[in-house]
């Protein structure tokens, strides 16, 4: 049985005064990345099946997705065009007519996000500086290379640096590769999204990166 030792991240001052509910939930498992087992593509295909023309159309009414489009708008940012990652899944089921296996954690974070419309992410838990939380970007930081933050963009940092966008993008600093064993997954919650969704998001994504090989 998975035991997770969940943990709730840091908020800056400012960004906490604003956003209040605004919450980075945690946890460290051991984890991978390798070749999806035939299961695991099974059930994306399962769930590709059940990601309809009609479902997708108005998924965006859901209470959850509905909850980050409106937290988006809040920080400046459309999401008519910079889609959250559960309508971003959606679009590539409508895209290319089904939701295509990468890896077990690729694979495992669709299965999360699709599932429950919360935005959860995967950091290298070895290369973090300290405990992960949420504060505004500052002047002069970067995220990857060539990729230049922009001051007071919204963020998931560590002690020292930024180590991804609030629903985007994952640092190169802190992001999963093929040496990676331990991974710390993330799950972001706005006003609107009950914690246990959230921590549903994590445990989910937990049992799919058990799965055996």
């Amino acid at each position: 049985m998975i035991e997770l030792a969940l943990a709730e991240g840091w908020v800056e001052a400012e960004l906490a005064d604003e956003f209040p509910e605004l919450k980075l939930t945690y946890a460290p498992i051991a984890a991978h990345p390798r070749a999806s087992p035939p299961e695991l593509r099974e059930r994306l295909r399962a769930l590709a099946d059940r990601y309809t023309g009609a479902k997708v159309v108005h998924m965006r009414r859901d209470s959850v997705p509905w909850a980050y489009r409106v937290f988006s708008r809040q920080v400046g940012v459309d999401p008519d065009s910079d889609r959250t990652p559960v309508e971003a899944i959606a679009v590539e089921r409508l895209r290319y007519g089904g939701l295509r296996s990468r890896n077990l954690v690729d694979d495992a974070l669709t299965i999360a996000v699709a599932e429950t419309g919360v935005p959860v992410f995967v950091l290298d838990a070895d290369r973090l500086e300290g405990e992960p939380g949420l504060r505004q970007a500052r002047s002069g930081e970067w995220l990857s290379d060539g990729l230049a933050l922009a001051a007071r963009q919204l963020v998931v940092a560590d002690e020292r640096k930024p180590v991804a966008l609030i629903m985007g993008e994952v640092s190169d600093r802190a992001g999963v590769t093929e040496d990676t064993r331990r991974v710390l997954m993330c799950a972001l919650r706005v006003k609107g999204v009950p914690q246990i969704v959230a921590e549903e998001a994590l445990w989910l994504l937990a049992e799919t990166l058990s799965e055996p090989e």
